[in-house]
């Protein structure tokens, strides 16, 4: 062995078991009310952070020197004053930002709370499907990714598509199938307020929520939410169909988007928003691809196997593999209409 090498991989796991240890604690700094305390605050002190949130000062202490120790936080030892950049602020204190990072940890943490069940879905060769996992990832899960679909779907995303937001505008019909707590469906009926809109997912609970998200929004008159699955959820005519970072999901994604394409009016368009993937394994290397696989092997793909496992995508797909499936289905046309860092989107016409 090269000890060289050896002294570099320990360096490395000791990197990632520090940021393990320390995830809860980011995830305790959300939930306490710490980072959003400390946004725009200025400088500073354990004790006043704690008086701030109601917590223990001494606490705080140990808190901020970890945040510190991870750069986090800055400190001055001529005051004892802790703070946080405006930069970090917009990542971790700031609910309505794009970049809004603090609850993934919450996911993370469901992921831990469920290590029994994923290694014995391991263990026994079978599936573990989205509902049986910790209702801590449900609610984590939407608040990731909500404000992700706030910067981009209506403004971005589906103006990319050919043709569709005149036809939404106008007065359309639109499916968002797997649409958990609803938030990419809430947001197309509030920009799309002459369109239809429904969300269906097959999780019970899930559903329900949206349910409420649409009350209280005040929209719940003109938005249904329906338990049915990508196979076999009802209706016809629809002008836009989308998967919201879900179709990689699905043991059977042929079949859905074959139902997709005889559920779609006649010029109608089906858009995938999909986790950002290259084709190749060894081009999906870094924070992101590392992150995206991580919660394909303990999320996506065990859900996957839990519908029969026909195809297991899996989130770090690809745009060859979906591709291939939507032209097996019969689509006809299928084009990558605009990327960010965290996704591509696809658009698919029969």
């Amino acid at each position: 062995m090269n000890p060289t090498k050896v002294e570099q991989f320990v360096g490395q796991v000791l990197t990632d078991l520090a940021a393990a240890y320390s995830g809860m604690l980011v995830n305790l700094g959300h939930k306490l009310g710490y980072y959003r305390t400390l946004s725009g605050a200025g400088p500073l002190t354990a004790e006043e952070l704690g008086e701030r949130t109601g917590t223990l000062p001494r606490y705080a202490l140990e808190w901020l020197n970890n945040q510190y120790a991870g750069g986090y936080v800055t400190y001055d030892p001529a005051t004892k004053r802790y703070e946080l950049p405006a930069e970090h602020a917009f990542i971790l204190g700031n609910s309505e930002s794009p970049f809004f990072l603090s609850p993934a940890f919450d996911a993370a943490s469901s992921l831990w709370l469920d290590e029994h069940k994923i290694m014995d879905a391991y263990q026994r060769r079978t599936g573990l499907a989205w509902g049986d996992h910790d209702h801590r990832l449900f609610h984590a899960t939407e608040a990731f990714f909500k404000n992700g679909y706030r910067e981009n779907l209506t403004s971005r995303w589906i103006p990319s598509l050919e043709g569709v937001e005149r036809k939404l505008l106008a007065g359309g019909k639109i499916a968002d199938i797997g649409c958990g707590h609803g938030a990419s469906t809430l947001l197309m009926a509030l920009r799309y307020p002459r369109s239809k809109a429904v969300g269906f997912d097959y999780h019970g609970p899930s559903v329900d929520t949206a349910r409420k998200r649409a009350r209280d929004a005040g929209i719940d008159g003109r938005i249904v939410f329906e338990q049915a699955s990508a196979a076999d959820f009802p209706g016809a005519g629809y002008d836009l169909i989308c998967f919201m970072d879900s179709f990689h999901d699905m043991g059977d994604p042929l079949g859905a988007a074959e139902h997709c394409k005889r559920a779609l009016a006649p010029d109608g368009c089906l858009m995938l928003v999909e986790p950002f993937a290259n084709d190749q394994v060894e081009h999906n290397v870094g924070p992101v691809a590392r992150l995206f696989y991580a919660a394909s092997a303990t999320v996506c793909t065990p859900n996957a196997v839990s519908q029969g496992g026909r195809y297991t995508l899996g989130a770090q797909a690809g745009q060859a593999r979906l591709e291939a499936i939507l032209r097996e289905a019969g689509f006809s046309r299928v084009r990558r209409a605009t990327e960010t860092p965290f996704n591509i989107v696809l658009e698919a016409r029969p």
